[in-house]
């Protein structure tokens, strides 16, 4: 919990490693994943780096499994998950692990390159045993008594022979083309030829496979029928242009069926072959399957490991390797025994060791967190990321956000829903894992599981609150308003006004609001004052917390010229407006009865907002009769009071820390103990902003300039500060415009959908309320759970963000990012899917 209060010391230090152990030692620090190394080679171009040639080694091994994984999956074989990690391999292995990804790689080559040419020997015999079956439908044959080739009347087509009785021969040309080049084909056979050649077509019915790719293509036999050579030479030509398959077709039955034998037992030779390729290919890649995760891990920490070996500088006697990192105080141990594994794993007689360096650079921030806190945390690192040692808003965020999120969502039978899908995703959080899901949608629910379940919790107990159950109220303690007319009167009478002296029983509802409001005519006027206070009773308090934070951050720092300069005069201002405002709100609820008589029943009750108004402007206003203006004797003088010491609080927020900064004689320096016992970050920082901000001017001996820079740096925070109050106050508002929306979206969906069903006769109606209801629960859950609920979360966010961070939260810092193998490994994953 003290890391999520605040981040972890960090220290940077000096790693000497000897080189024969530094493989093995940034290959434990990566399996611990507490470091983040620096480059300390920035001017060194990547290419003159001293493990260039490793890295390409790797780049080339990455190539190899991205083409061996392309072509297990064109098989479409399962590759199984390594249930465990393996290591980086040792430098002795990268040698049998590279050559043996070469013989894979060319076995799998060896492999595709002989089935592709069986497979284009496959669809060249299919083509033409279609080519022999289709064109026999073309020819009308007819054997000749002497054997001599056809004559010209064979080789006619049916339709056209009528027309052919010159004793001249017709020669014809057989092949496949593709289906959709058919009708281009067809045109330019017709303007080569100027209509002298005959086209003949038939489709194949059944697709072929192409040998390269795989994809199935539909093809159409044709033959062209023509006289004379030169006609034959552009048909060809043609043909050669549109890719068309050609091939020999015998004229004579005989030949053909003879053709047609031969061709079969070569194609049923040739698919037994393909079968045995195909299943031999299928164990070859079943096998490589099995390992193909685990190499793929191996070569990524290889690769890891002399990336970040290149971040290192070697020292004058090229006998030792040094290189910066940042690590948290806390893991300084874990960090000595990856070491100490390091140099026993590759035998180095000489022991690695840290050293400590005191800087001034600014460390980066790490916030430990755990699968229920990350989530809130990231929340917080999207708006940016805490200065070192800030205050970290996420452990307060963990309750006030689902809290907030709630008052506008407060509905029990909606929460229920999103109960119960947090639930879910939290109960079953280790399967859907194992799913790895590749929506993008599915993950952001994933990752803030325990956000919808914390906002569902809440939102179930705000709804109890509220009394709104599906825009319905339960009235389990006994409503305490009863009914004093007679029956004549009540069934007579369309709204019927109920007295509190005679009606109400005394007594308040046990929990939330009482049911009796559900039916009321005045349910929004009451609602909405309640609500609306509620907002403004929020919105304060949690602004308030606000600035009491950002004490913690200055007695941290020690600046404690801020805590008087600025924190005290900004609660002060803040307490004696708003917070009075506040206590005014109650002070109306607790002194004001209909019991009571005037001055203090409830027409004699003052407005908040106009008292507020009055006390801004020194204003009064004239009381009704027997009524008083103020709440209490002396509130005028005593708002007066409060209102002067708040305007003297802005001067002391304007001109407090310069006038500080100039009567010191110099700036305020700031010295905190950045690595805790181990050494000193020593910072020197001009404390000239906000109570959040520490930063630093470049030159710490001059006045004029930095003086007017710190002047009008303090008059824009000042305002800033001043208009914020107001403003954000109003911002709480949203409270209790979307929780006021939601329940009459709620109210609305349910008396135009499902009270539908309820006009219908009792056969009939449960017949028609079984499809309203479906119609009724998809918009709950489309409008009233997901889209009110996206709603609600942005406004929350923006609650927090603006109104609540802005008090104490600088968010300047840089992120800690170790060099981590899991990391590594699963961004890769991520960017590959």
């Amino acid at each position: 919990m003290g890391s999520l209060f605040r981040s972890e010391e960090m220290s940077l230090v000096q790693l000497f490693i000897q080189p024969e152990a530094a493989y093995h030692t940034i290959s434990e620090l990566g399996e611990a994943g507490v470091v983040q190394f620096k480059d300390l080679n920035e001017t060194v171009n990547a290419f003159q780096r001293k493990f260039v040639n490793e890295v390409r080694r790797c780049d080339e091994m990455e190539r190899r499994l991205r083409y061996i994984e392309g072509e297990v999956k064109k098989d479409g074989v399962t590759i199984p998950d390594c249930s465990e990690l393996p290591k980086a391999p040792n430098p002795r292995e990268i040698i049998d692990l590279e050559a043996h990804l070469e013989k894979t790689e060319g076995d799998i080559k060896e492999l595709s390159e002989s089935a592709v040419n069986l497979k284009s020997n496959y669809l060249e015999l299919t083509e033409l045993r279609h080519v022999l079956d289709k064109t026999r439908a073309f020819f009308s044959e007819q054997d000749e008594v002497n054997g001599s080739t056809m004559e010209n009347k064979a080789l006619i087509p049916d339709d056209i022979q009528n027309t052919s009785t010159v004793g001249g021969r017709l020669g014809f040309v057989a092949g496949v083309i593709n289906r959709e080049r058919v009708p281009a084909f067809e045109r330019m056979l017709w303007r080569i030829s100027r209509g002298n050649v005959f086209l003949r077509q038939a489709e194949i019915e059944k697709p072929l496979e192409d040998p390269a790719t795989g994809n199935q293509i539909h093809k159409t036999v044709f033959a062209a029928f023509f006289q004379g050579e030169q006609l034959k030479s552009r048909i060809k030509k043609v043909c050669a242009g549109f890719h068309a398959s050609l091939y020999a077709c015998p004229n004579t039955k005989a030949e053909r069926v003879e053709m047609e034998t031969g061709l079969r037992t070569r194609l049923e030779d040739l698919n037994l072959v393909l079968n045995q390729t195909q299943d031999h290919r299928q164990r070859v890649l079943t096998s490589v399957a099995k390992e193909l995760q685990n190499w793929s891990v191996m070569v990524r920490k290889m690769k890891a490991i002399y990336h970040t070996l290149n971040l290192f500088n070697m020292d004058v006697t090229k006998k030792c390797l040094i290189g910066e990192c940042w690590l948290p105080i806390k893991d300084r141990d874990i960090v000595q025994q990856a070491l100490s594994d390091g140099s026993s794993a590759s035998g180095s007689s000489i022991p690695s060791f840290l050293n400590i360096i005191n800087t001034v650079e600014d460390p980066p921030t790490f916030n430990r967190t755990n699968k229920f806190t990350k989530g809130f945390q990231n929340l917080i690192d999207s708006y940016g990321v805490a200065s070192y040692r800030e205050v970290n808003p996420a452990l307060y965020t963990l309750i006030s956000f689902p809290f907030l999120f709630a008052v506008m969502f407060g509905d029990a039978g909606h929460g229920v829903i999103m109960l119960s899908f947090g639930a879910y995703m939290v109960l079953c959080e280790k399967k859907l894992q194992a799913k790895k899901i590749d929506s993008e949608i599915w993950n952001i629910f994933f990752s803030g599981r325990y956000i919808i379940l914390l906002m569902g919790f809440f939102s179930i107990y705000t709804g109890m609150i509220y009394n709104d159950v599906f825009s319905k109220s339960f009235n389990i303690f006994q409503s305490s308003w009863h009914i004093s007319f007679n029956e004549s009167t009540v069934l007579h009478s369309e709204d019927l006004e109920l007295i509190p002296e005679t009606s109400y029983r005394g007594s308040p509802y046990a929990m939330g609001v009482d049911p009796v409001w559900q039916i009321s005519t005045n349910k929004i006027i009451f609602l909405n004052s309640y609500k609306m206070k509620l907002s403004i009773i929020f919105g304060v308090i949690h602004m308030i917390f606000g600035v009491c934070l950002s004490v913690v951050n200055h007695v941290y720092f020690r600046n404690y010229a801020s805590i008087f300069l600025e924190f005290l005069p900004q609660l002060v201002f803040l307490v004696l407006i708003f917070l009075w405002m506040v206590v005014m709100m109650f002070l109306k609820w607790i002194m004001f009865s209909a019991s009571y008589e005037p001055p203090y029943s409830p027409g004699c009750a003052p407005s908040i907002l106009i008292l507020f108004i009055n006390m801004m402007l020194f204003k009064s206003s004239e009381p009704l009769d027997k009524c008083k203006e103020y709440m209490f004797d002396g509130q005028k003088e005593l708002q007066l009071a409060f209102f002067v010491c708040a305007i003297v609080c802005v001067p002391v927020m304007l001109l407090g820390k310069p006038i500080y900064i100039k009567l010191s004689k110099k700036p305020t320096v700031h010295k905190h103990n950045g690595n805790g016992s181990n050494g000193d970050i020593n910072g020197i920082e001009l404390q000239t902003s906000t109570a959040h901000t520490h930063e630093a001017p470049q030159n710490g001996h001059g006045h004029g300039d930095d003086m007017g820079e710190i002047l009008i740096t303090q008059i824009i925070h000042t305002i800033e500060y001043v208009l914020s109050t107001i403003s954000h106050t109003a911002s709480y508002l949203r409270l209790w415009a979307l929780s006021l929306a939601h329940a009459q979206l709620s109210e609305v969906l349910w008396h135009m959908v499902m009270h539908m069903g309820f006009t219908f006769g009792l056969y009939v109606g449960g017949a028609v309320l079984f499809f309203i209801f479906g119609a009724w629960a998809i918009g709950t859950l489309v409008i009233l759970v997901l889209m009110e609920g996206l709603s609600a979360f942005l406004h929350t966010l923006r609650l927090h963000w603006v109104e609540f961070m802005s008090k104490f939260y600088d968010g300047a810092g840089y992120a800690f990012t170790p060099f981590c193998f899991k990391r590594l490994i699963d961004e890769d994953e991520a960017e590959e899917k």
